[in-house]
C-alpha cells in the first residue's frame, strides 16, 4: 500500500524531524501498520534497516500481529546448562545461567503458533535458558529472582525447530537464532494444550499444559532480552511483547515427554526436574524483533 507524505516537517527535540503521514497521525506512539515514516536528520534521510532474506526484503522491526503460544518452566542441573551453552558460545562462560537456587537453572520449554507477521505463518519449538547479563558480576539466586519479579529476563534461545523455509532462513540470517527444520503436530484450542515436534518422523519432545487460572491481559511494553549463538557469534535481540490476551498460568501442570535424537539426548542431560515448576498459555499475543547487537564473536 502507498503512503503519501505531507509536508510541513514536525520538529523533535535535537533537530530531529518527523514528516507527517497520509492519516495525519505523528509518530511517538506505535506504528500502525499501514503507516511509512521518514526521519530526517539535516539533508540525510534515514530508512529503517532492511534484510535480504531468500529474495524478499524484510524491513526491521519484524512485527507480530497474532501468536500463540505454551510454555513450561523446570529447573535443570547448573553445570548442565553451562555446558550445554558453552557447546555453542564463542568461548566458555561468556553466558552464565540464572541460578533460582544453589545447582539449579531455569528451563522454558514453549510451543509458538504464529498465525500472522511479516515472517508469515509457522510453528516454533523453542528451548530456552534464563541467563545473567553477561556484561554484570555474578548474582545470587536470591538477587536473581529478585530481577525475574521486576521483568529483567533475559534468555539464551538454545534449539528452535520451525516447519517454515522463510522463517528458517529469516532466523539465522538476521538473528542468528538456531532454527532447524521439524515436523509438528500441535494442539492451541483445547483446554489441555499440546504440542508434539519431531524429525523424519521421530519424536524429539512431547509436551501437554493444563489449564491455568485466568491472568489479566496488557496492553503494556515488555523487554525480553533474547541472546542467541550460532556460527560462534553471540547476539542480543530486543524481544518486545506489546500486548497479550486471554493468558492462564498455574504452579506445575505440564507434562514433558522426551522422544530420540541429538536434542532429546541433550535435554536428557539437563537433567531436568520431574515435574514442571509452573506452565502458562497465551491465547493472543503481539510482539515485535528488533535487529541484533552482537555481543561477542569474530
Amino acid at each position: 500500500m502507498a503512503v503519501e507524505f505531507t509536508s510541513p516537517h514536525v520538529e523533535k527535540p535535537g533537530g530531529v524531524s518527523i514528516e507527517r503521514s497520509a492519516r495525519g497521525a505523528l509518530p511517538y506512539a506505535k506504528l500502525e501498520h499501514v503507516l511509512v515514516l521518514t526521519i530526517v536528520k539535516g539533508n540525510r534521510v534515514t530508512a529503517p534497516p532492511t534484510h535480504d532474506v531468500l529474495g524478499t526484503t524484510v524491513t526491521m522491526p519484524v512485527e507480530i500481529r497474532n501468536a500463540r503460544c505454551f510454555v513450561a518452566g523446570f529447573s535443570a542441573d547448573a553445570a548442565a546448562v553451562q555446558r550445554a551453552i558453552d557447546s555453542s558460545a564463542p568461548r566458555a562462560g561468556v553466558l552464565r545461567p540464572l541460578r533460582i537456587r544453589p545447582g539449579r537453572a531455569m528451563c522454558m520449554i514453549v510451543f509458538i503458533d504464529y498465525i500472522d507477521g511479516d515472517l508469515g505463518p509457522y510453528n516454533e519449538f523453542g528451548v530456552c535458558f534464563l541467563v545473567e547479563d553477561p556484561q554484570a558480576p555474578p548474582t545470587s539466586p536470591v538477587a536473581a529472582m529478585r530481577k525475574l519479579i521486576r521483568g529483567d529476563a533475559r534468555a539464551l534461545i538454545h534449539r528452535l525447530p520451525v516447519d517454515g523455509e522463510f522463517t528458517l532462513a529469516a532466523g539465522r540470517g538476521i538473528w542468528g537464532f538456531p532454527k532447524t527444520l521439524a515436523e509438528f503436530d500441535v494442539d492451541h484450542d483445547s483446554a489441555t494444550k499440546h504440542g508434539r515436534v519431531a524429525v523424519d518422523g521421530r519424536t524429539i519432545a512431547d509436551l501437554r499444559v493444563r489449564r491455568g487460572i485466568p491472568v489479566p491481559g496488557s496492553s503494556d511494553d515488555t523487554v525480553l532480552n533474547a541472546y542467541s549463538q550460532l556460527d560462534g557469534v553471540l547476539r542480543s535481540t530486543p524481544w518486545r511483547l506489546t500486548s497479550t490476551h486471554d493468558t492462564r498460568t498455574r504452579v506445575g501442570g505440564a507434562r514433558l515427554t522426551l522422544g530420540q535424537g541429538p536434542i532429546a539426548d541433550e535435554m536428557r542431560s539437563l537433567r531436568l526436574s520431574r515435574h514442571a515448576l509452573m506452565s502458562s498459555s497465551v491465547g493472543r499475543i503481539t510482539m515485535t524483533f528488533e535487529d541484533p547487537t552482537v555481543v561477542e564473536g569474530p
